[in-house]
C-alpha cells in the first residue's frame, strides 16, 4: 500500500489565478507558503519558508476565485503532483504541485469545500471559533455498511464473523481506504 497525502495551512502568496477550459472546467492555481519557526544555538529566531504551487479544478476553482485572497490562511488538502515541460530553450523542466481536493478558508467565517457534491451534517452549527460551512464526503450519521444490520452489536458481529485476534480495527470489520482517518 503506498499513500500520496498532503495536508498544508499557510498564507496565499498570489490572487489565484483562473482559467477555463472546454465545457466550463475551470482550474485554479495559487502559491501557498507555510512557515517553521525555531531557535538556533545562538539563540537567534529563524524563520523558514516553503513555498508550495496549488492547483484546483472545476468547482472547487469556482469556489477559490470568488473566497481566496493573496494574504488568506487556508487549509488544503490534497496529494503531490510532479510533471514536467520543454522550456523554449528545449530544457527539461520539472514542477511539484499540490493537487488539492479540500479547502478550508481559515478566517472568521469558515467555510469547508471540496471537489465532490455538498452534504450537510446534521446538528451541525455555526461557531465564531469552530468550523461552519459545508462537509464533504462524510457519511450522514445514520450510515451503516449495506451488508450490516441494524440490530445487530459488535458482539453479535464478532461471533457471526471470523475474527483475527491480532486486527486492531474491530470484531471482523476490514477497513477500507475510505474509512481512515487521514
Amino acid at each position: 500500500m503506498s499513500i500520496n497525502k498532503v495536508i498544508l495551512v499557510g498564507n496565499v502568496g498570489k490572487d489565484p489565478v483562473v482559467r477555463y477550459f472546454d465545457k466550463g472546467v475551470a482550474k485554479a492555481t495559487f502559491p501557498l507558503a507555510t512557515s517553521e519557526t525555531y531557535t538556533n544555538q545562538q539563540g537567534e529566531t529563524i524563520t523558514s519558508t516553503e513555498w508550495h504551487n496549488i492547483v484546483l479544478w472545476r468547482a472547487l476553482a469556482e469556489v477559490a476565485e470568488k473566497t481566496i485572497k493573496k494574504g488568506s490562511q487556508v487549509y488544503i488538502v490534497g496529494k503531490i503532483k510532479t510533471r514536467s515541460y520543454v522550456d523554449k530553450d528545449g530544457v527539461n523542466k520539472y514542477i511539484t504541485e499540490i493537487l488539492a481536493d479540500t479547502l478550508l478558508l481559515l478566517e472568521k467565517k469558515q467555510a469547508l469545500v471540496t471537489s465532490s457534491a455538498k452534504t450537510e451534517r446534521p446538528g451541525d452549527e455555526p461557531h465564531d471559533t469552530g468550523i461552519s460551512g459545508s462537509v464533504v464526503n462524510d457519511p450522514p450519521a445514520s450510515y451503516q455498511p449495506a451488508n450490516e444490520s441494524n440490530n445487530k452489536n459488535w458482539s453479535d458481529k464478532a461471533n457471526s464473523i471470523n475474527e483475527n485476534p491480532g486486527n486492531d480495527s474491530g470484531p471482523g470489520i476490514a477497513q477500507n481506504e475510505d474509512d481512515l482517518p487521514f
